[in-house]
């Protein structure tokens, strides 16, 4: 399917038009159209490929979706949301939503004991369209809700006013058009050692290459539903890796490990004669099975037959090995009869290479025969329904080559074993597989949250949650005999539900393994020892004891704390406790997407080490599109996002809060005016006495968001704690001398500076990178800053590499306030 239906709103009596188009081999020429997954009568609407509906009634709303059908096979489109609005109705109601920020510690708390603040927001959701783009497949210039008015607030915080802007009113206007990018990096599997500009390809289009350390960036392409991207080794050391990345339709980027599976070493065989592979005999195991080349097989791409010596490379990707499902290619998914994409479960993946020995030119085959171990597989029911795969490296998806059936024992020593036979024959594609399409099915709800305190309201949006179906030990959940498949699903402002295969007779049948990254970091999965506490899980009991959570270290608090286990047990539909998440049936996938925060769920949180942000326009650094043009924005440009700390060294017997305050510097329309608030905790350095370092942001200088004039923001760092400025990195402070104005930095227990406009590097203890992920930036500037260099990354304080500035912090006598305290109490004053 290479055009899906867009989703639209339109109101009683306007029409729309829906669009679809299909490719394949012969070309699709038969279009279904369906509401609500009821076929619409092709004589009443008269569609082809595009769908019209005029005079729009109410009870027309709902979803459409298209299948095209051939006699090769038939292919369903993503279903697109219609609303009809009644006349007069808003579909952007004025009044914002509300969105709840928090204020910073001296700020006094409400009546009910909180110091959060209702700063509104205007939910994202599409206008009516207007009659201009009613018709026609081209790319409608949408109308959005967003912001049309915002209010300056002034909140009284420890003898100070603290601004915030808040919104005022909603409307409709163009919808913002984010770019969505997938960054990463592709390693080996085995080594970690990076890809060197391997080629990447999206469909058969070569878009670009991996980078000296195996980076890359890939701009996903308007309307994509599935990003398939192709990795290719030009030295061929490693297995072409065919991956469907998860990426953020709302925008920004998500990064990905990607895992490259290297190449088995060539063996010499003689074409002349019968030869045997093994599949899988690493490590000590049984192998899986055989791939069984008779004599005469090989083909050159002519049709001759070869025969001489060939150097034959068979990779068997193990699921029995847990460490090999990250190398797995594609996302284990075939598209059946009635066109939808539904999951498989692998038993193994292999990739063939053969060669002519002299020429190294490329050779196919005729019929080979594959043999696989009926002993291998414990679930029965999969002994029926096992099939043979090859992967067509364009869709990432599965297609059949032919059925598995039970034969008698194989030679030798083996003859009591049972084998399921199969054939095939090597031609263009070179990735085949052992899958059986399993139809017992489940999702399962999992949120993000940026602390562990797992407030509604602090959710975040663009982690990835990867999920690894499991086969158990019967009896030993904790110890898995297989993997299964994996999935992964990127978190939105409502969470993300992920498939996974699961059982309603037996809860421990299958288990998940489920992690969550975000920008290359890990989050925390809810602990579940000493004991299970269902309101920090987030699933109440029973239920949470049938699913058995277990967190990474529930036996050993030496391992990580990165993912849990759960036995996906599937809901009992009579069972009131099990009908409220977080496992939904298969085809509950809506009741799962828009559960409410209260149901049921699963959790990941970011571990904050003393962190606090404050903006004065408030923004959702995981949702690009809370993103508001005004002149106090923190970032001035939605579409790149430029991250600046400043490294500071602090000589003291303990580990020091540190403030960036940052105020409009020489803009005429923000001079004085406050950008935002940055508290940071010092890290100790495990190597040095008595020093610690933070990695303080600041808002860097540079253009506003009318892109007319260059603001140098005034950044005052302030540490917590009877502390006086001892030294400055002699180059910042020629930098700063040479480019006036220069700021007043008269008082002794903090630094001021008009920051630098360029990007100065780790000599002066400034740290700026470039992205167009605010986190991912951050991150990566946060990780150079801990290292004191411009290209490195470490999270181990050293505190005195590439800093700024230098503290000398003591312990003050009792009853004496300090000046950050004094700053707080009596501003003018201080």
């Amino acid at each position: 399917m290479v055009l899906h239906p867009k989703t639209k709103v339109r109101v009683a009596g306007q029409e729309v038009t829906f669009c679809c188009k299909a490719s394949g081999t012969p070309v699709p020429k038969k279009y279904y159209w369906y509401h609500n997954g009821t076929l619409l009568e092709r004589k009443v609407h008269r569609y082809g490929s595009r769908l019209v509906l005029r005079g729009l009634a109410p009870e027309q709303a709902g979803t459409y979706h298209c299948k095209a059908s051939t006699e090769a096979g038939a292919i369903k489109s993503a279903p697109a949301q219609l609303t009809v609005l009644a006349q007069g109705q808003q579909s952007c109601k004025p009044e914002p939503e509300p969105s709840l920020v928090e204020l910073p510690s001296e700020c006094p708390q409400d009546a009910t004991g909180s110091r959060y603040y209702n700063v509104g927001r205007c939910p994202p959701a599409p206008c009516a369209g207007s009659l201009a783009d009613q018709s026609g497949c081209g790319a409608e210039a949408g109308r959005c809700c967003g912001v049309r008015r915002m209010e300056m607030r002034e909140i009284p915080c420890a003898g100070s006013l603290l601004p915030v802007k808040v919104v005022a009113e909603c409307g409709c206007g163009p919808c913002a058009q984010p770019r969505v990018l997938v960054q990463g990096r592709v390693t080996a599997a085995d080594t970690g050692e990076p890809l060197r500009f391997g080629q990447i390809f999206l469909g058969g289009r070569k878009v670009g290459f991996t980078g000296y350390k195996g980076s890359f960036t890939i701009e996903v392409p308007p309307d994509t539903q599935r990003l398939v991207a192709r990795f290719v080794d030009r030295q061929q050391r490693f297995v072409d890796a065919i991956k469907v990345l998860p990426f953020n339709r709302r925008g920004g980027a998500i990064y990905q490990e990607v895992k490259m599976l290297r190449k088995k070493e060539p063996v010499d065989l003689d074409s002349s004669r019968s030869n045997a592979i093994p599949l899988g005999e690493a490590s000590g195991r049984e192998p899986v099975g055989e791939l069984i080349l008779p004599a005469g097989t090989f083909l050159r791409p002519s049709g001759e037959v070869f025969g001489g010596t060939v150097k034959a490379s068979v990779t068997f990707l193990d699921p029995r090995d847990m460490a090999t499902a990250s190398a797995a290619s594609s996302d284990l998914s075939f598209v059946n009869a009635e066109g939808e994409i539904v999951p498989l479960r692998t038993y193994g993946m292999f990739a063939v290479d053969f060669r002519e020995g002299e020429s190294g030119a490329v050779l196919q085959t005729g019929p080979v025969e594959v043999r696989m171990d009926a002993g291998q597989v414990q679930m029965p029911e999969h002994l029926q329904k096992m099939k043979l795969w090859s992967l067509n490296p364009e869709t990432g998806l599965w297609e059949e080559e032919g059925d598995l059936r039970p034969a008698g024992g194989s030679r030798g020593k083996r003859e009591e074993r049972t084998f399921l036979v199969g054939n095939l024959e090597v031609r263009e594609r070179r990735l085949f597989n052992l899958d059986v399409p399993e139809d017992r099915r489940c999702f399962v709800k999992v949120r993000a949250y940026s602390n562990e305190k797992f407030n509604p309201y602090e959710q975040l949006e663009g982690v990835v949650i990867s999920l690894i179906n499991l086969e158990p030990q019967p009896g030993y959940p904790a110890n898995p005999r297989a993997w299964g498949r994996f999935d992964s699903v990127v978190t939105g402002p409502n969470g993300a539900c992920l498939p996974a295969f699961c059982d309603g007779q037996r809860p421990d049948a299958y288990s998940a393994y489920v992690t969550a990254t975000m920008g290359g970091e890990e989050l925390e999965a809810a602990a579940s020892s000493p004991k299970l506490n269902p309101n920090i899980i987030g699933v109440s009991q029973p239920y949470l004891g049938k699913l058995g959570y277990r967190r990474l270290d529930h036996d050993d608090p030496n391992l990580k704390k990165t993912a849990f286990q759960i036995n996906v047990a599937k809901p009992d539909p009579n069972n009131v406790d099990e009908t409220n998440g977080p496992i939904y049936p298969y085809r509950s996938l809506e009741e799962c997407e828009k559960a409410p925060v209260s149901a049921n769920h699963l959790r990941f949180y970011r571990v904050e080490v003393d962190r606090y942000e404050y903006n004065v326009v408030p923004f959702k650094e995981s949702d690009v599109t809370s993103w508001t043009g005004d002149y106090l924005s923190w970032w001035p440009n939605p579409q790149e996002f430029r991250a600046c700390f400043i490294k500071v060294q602090i000589m003291g017997p303990q580990e020091y809060m540190v403030r960036s305050r940052n105020v409009g510097g020489s803009h005429p329309r923000t001079r004085g005016q406050l950008y935002g608030l940055r508290d940071i905790r010092s890290v100790r350095d495990m190597l040095l006495e008595n020093t610690s370092g933070a990695c303080v942001e600041f808002k860097c200088s540079g253009m506003l968001f009318d892109q007319s004039l260059v603001d140098r923001t005034l950044v005052s760092i302030i540490p917590q704690g009877s502390c006086r400025r001892t030294s400055i990195n002699s180059l910042l402070r020629e930098y700063l001398s040479r480019h006036p104005p220069v700021a007043e930095s008269n008082h002794t227990a903090a630094f001021t500076m008009l920051a630098p406009v360029d990007p100065l590097g780790h000599n002066y203890g400034i740290y700026t990178v470039t992205d167009q992920n605010p986190r991912l930036a951050k991150e990566i500037a946060i990780g150079r800053c801990f290292d004191g260099t411009s290209d490195g990354f470490s999270r181990e304080m050293k505190a005195d590499a590439g800093t700024a500035v230098t503290f000398t912090c003591q312990e003050r006598p009792v009853g004496r306030e300090s000046f950050f305290q004094r700053l707080l109490t009596a501003p003018a004053e201080a």
